[in-house]
């Protein structure tokens, strides 16, 4: 019953992380206004060819090669993206043939997705660019295959225990962050074992990684936290490598060891049974989940938990799993678009001031 992200939006998101200079959205200038305007901040040029009344009957090719000419003069760009969207996929525009008779100097990967009429899920846009991006020669086959696992992996989360498993979800803005941060604390006070992870996806990690920032090992010096991420800068493609990298080095700048590294940060839909995995092995008393802590399987262990989550409409599910308390970051997808810096989270803040 929730609105959910579309298929051209995922396309969107997934032609910014192959690093696309331009994404040319072929339909009406207010199709996926949001993300586009977004996607502006995070160094993309989007633009539409502003598809009007008239051209849902006779077609708009003419409208596409035009703007592929133009964007190609303006902007002189190495990776062009070409989406359908529901206007111009419903008359039946041939992106490809578009592309071809425009023959700009740029490489075009053209991505015939839309949000209606019995388009899947919205991963099914994210695949569509894999498979144009393989077809082309961008990514081997076998990244691609990887890609689509983990994408289908993703949606079977949010299908069985995210906020699209079911009916109508009320949002809450979760447990109460003052009073979460001081119980997090005192377990450090009372030399409890406490596992810091995080389990995140995409641009969102540089908010979900404050925690690890966190200088816990320096205030509780016989107490170290254990520090589980997902941050793998080998895995995944170039913008999510980067922002993996990213992460790392100013974790290590800021003398801060990560313990175990459970895989990529596209990866965080099997990585989630890591991590529950290795907090069974070493009985912790307390694990802090941020990201995409419906991930992690924490029903099946016994110890306290704290989750992190951007998504008002998750606390409920998470509660169900067997969260103890659950915190949210609003607009993490807004906040660290454009960044390649660890931005400072709500709780972060909170956690800071009651340390001193």
């Amino acid at each position: 019953m929730h609105p959910r992200p579309s298929p051209i939006a995922a396309s969107l998101y997934t032609l910014r992380d192959l690093n696309a200079d331009v994404i040319i959205l072929h339909g009406p200038h207010g199709c996926c206004f949001r993300t586009g305007r977004l996607l502006e901040e995070d160094g993309v040029r989007v633009v539409t060819t502003a598809m009007s009344e008239n051209d849902f009957i006779f077609g708009a090719s003419s409208k596409l090669e035009e703007t592929l000419r133009k964007v190609d003069s303006m902007f002189s760009p190495n990776l062009v993206g070409v989406v359908g969207t529901c206007a111009s996929m419903i008359i039946g525009e041939d992106l490809k043939e578009a592309v071809s008779n425009a023959n700009i100097n740029a490489r075009v990967l053209a991505v015939e997705s839309h949000g209606g009429f019995g388009e899947g899920d919205n991963t099914e846009g994210a695949i569509a660019v894999l498979k144009a991006a393989e077809k082309e020669g961008i990514i081997s086959h076998q990244e691609a295959e990887r890609q689509s696992h983990m994408l289908n992996k993703a949606t079977a989360i949010e299908k069985t225990k995210g906020m699209a498993k079911g009916g109508y979800i009320p949002p809450s803005y979760g447990d109460d962050k003052k009073e979460v941060a001081k119980n997090l604390i005192d377990k450090f006070e009372r030399g409890e074992k406490v596992a810091l992870i995080l389990n995140a996806k995409k641009e969102t990690s540089y908010l979900f990684s404050d925690i690890l920032k966190i200088p816990f090992g320096k205030i509780y010096a016989n107490n170290q936290p254990f520090i589980i991420a997902n941050l793998d800068d080998n895995i995944g493609l170039p913008r999510i490598q980067q922002h993996a990298q990213n992460i790392k080095k100013e974790l290590s700048g800021d003398d801060i060891k990560i313990d175990i590294i459970t895989g990529g940060l596209d990866e965080y839909p099997v990585t989630g049974d890591k991590v529950a995995k290795i907090l069974k092995d070493k009985s912790f008393n307390l694990a802090v989940i941020a990201g995409v802590p419906h991930a992690v399987p924490i029903e099946t262990m016994e110890i306290d938990t704290i989750a992190i989550t951007d998504g008002p409409r998750l606390v409920e599910p998470l509660k169900e799993m067997g969260y103890k308390y659950v915190v949210t970051e609003l607009d993490a997808h807004a906040k660290t678009l454009g960044t390649d810096r660890i931005v400072k989270s709500d709780f972060g803040e909170i956690l800071r001031q009651i340390l001193g």
